[in-house]
């Protein structure tokens, strides 16, 4: 029996009631599952008129009704939808139970997890009420479900087929399809399957498991040189051509082997040393002849030219000596020493230490008057 009404806030809504066979149920159950729909499109077989083709429900419809389900207001199941007829016949409408859930089952449809009240086990237990209908939105133009309003259980069943109602534990709040074919994997699970751990490994050791590999690929990208959005295959591709590289043979004509390098080092060394020898006797040796170095000061001189730093400041040094002539030549420019005067009476070592004064025999002769 549908009802044109449409509301203020959904466009191009349409409301159905629909019936479903409801099986008897036992007393001692607290809740029922009540199948709403089943898992794909459908129409009416009471031969009410449709304004679509059908009502449309699948798997991804099904997610936005359970989304839209507010929890907090439970839809009502009254007794033949007297809650909608209450206004015109001023009869009372009372509650026959109410939906706490919603549930999708695939290939098998919408279903609502309902409790009945005491009278209305009774009453399905008794056979008084076979059937289900429930009322639900649609969107005029595709036909498709958008909102579970109610419930109700009545006679006059609307569509054939539909599952019984299923018994569930008064305790139970959750939804067991008994022909299930898949068993239900949650997000951590999955988690962990991806990750190589077994199903019953602790959330925290979950945790510290992916933290670890997060770090590992950030130290790869890091190493590759590569951003933090690099995909997995870009860190492979980087690897791959490091390896490739890695593993082809160098170029002769580029490359030199490492003994030879390293028989060029000592040969350089060697040379570097004898020019620097060679470079320190010809500072010293001629500062030896011309005075500016005494042969006492030949051993501190040597050392402090066995260095770069100390060869050029033993150079810088002796470039503002001044030579001795004393000590590059003799008195008597090699000849003979003339026999010895007696006018100043000065012998051999006298006249050399006047000669080394700068004083001739008569002055040397007369200060040693």
């Amino acid at each position: 029996m549908p009802q044109n009404t449409t509301p203020a806030t959904v466009a191009c809504v349409a409301i159905a009631a629909c019936a479903f066979a409801a099986a008897p149920v036992d007393a001692g159950a607290g809740r029922v599952l009540l199948q709403l729909t089943p898992a794909q499109d459908f129409t009416p077989s009471d031969g009410r008129e449709m304004d679509v083709p059908a009502w449309r429900i699948n798997a991804d419809i099904a997610a936005r009704v359970v989304a839209a389900f507010n929890a907090q207001q439970p839809p009502v199941i009254d007794y033949e939808h007297q809650t909608l007829h209450k206004e015109v016949n001023g009869q009372i409408a009372p509650a026959a139970g109410w939906m706490h859930g919603l549930r999708w089952i695939e290939g098998r449809g919408l279903f609502a997890e309902a409790e009945l009240t005491e009278r209305a086990r009774i009453l399905v237990q008794s056979g008084e009420y076979r059937y289900f209908s429930p009322v639900f939105e649609y969107a005029r133009g595709s036909g498709e479900i958008t909102r579970i309003l109610m419930g109700a259980l009545t006679n006059h069943p609307a569509i054939a087929g539909m599952e019984a109602v299923n018994l569930m534990a008064a305790a139970s709040a959750r939804f067991t399809p008994s022909t299930s074919k898949e068993p239900t994997v949650n997000l951590l699970e999955k988690l962990l399957a991806a990750i190589g751990l077994p199903a019953t490994t602790p959330e925290d050791a979950a945790l510290a498991a992916c933290t670890a590999i997060k770090a590992q690929a950030d130290a790869a990208r890091s190493a590759l040189h590569l951003d933090a959005s690099a995909t997995a295959d870009t860190v492979t591709a980087a690897c791959t051509s490091l390896r490739s590289a890695a593993s082809t043979a160098p170029d002769p004509t580029k490359f030199v082997p490492v003994t030879v390098v390293q028989e060029l080092q000592t040969s350089m060394a060697a040379l570097s040393a004898r020019q620097h020898a060679r470079d320190a006797e010809d500072v010293i040796a001629p500062a030896l002849q011309d005075g500016r170095l005494l042969p006492a000061e030949e051993p501190w001189a040597r050392d402090a030219a066995k260095t770069p730093t100390g060869l050029a400041s033993l150079s810088a040094l002796l470039k503002v000596r001044q030579p001795m002539a004393a000590l590059t030549s003799t008195q008597t420019q090699g000849k003979a020493p003339a026999a010895q005067s007696g006018a100043h009476g000065l012998s051999a070592d006298e006249l050399a230490v006047a000669a080394a004064c700068g004083m001739t025999p008569e002055a040397y002769a007369k200060g040693k008057a």
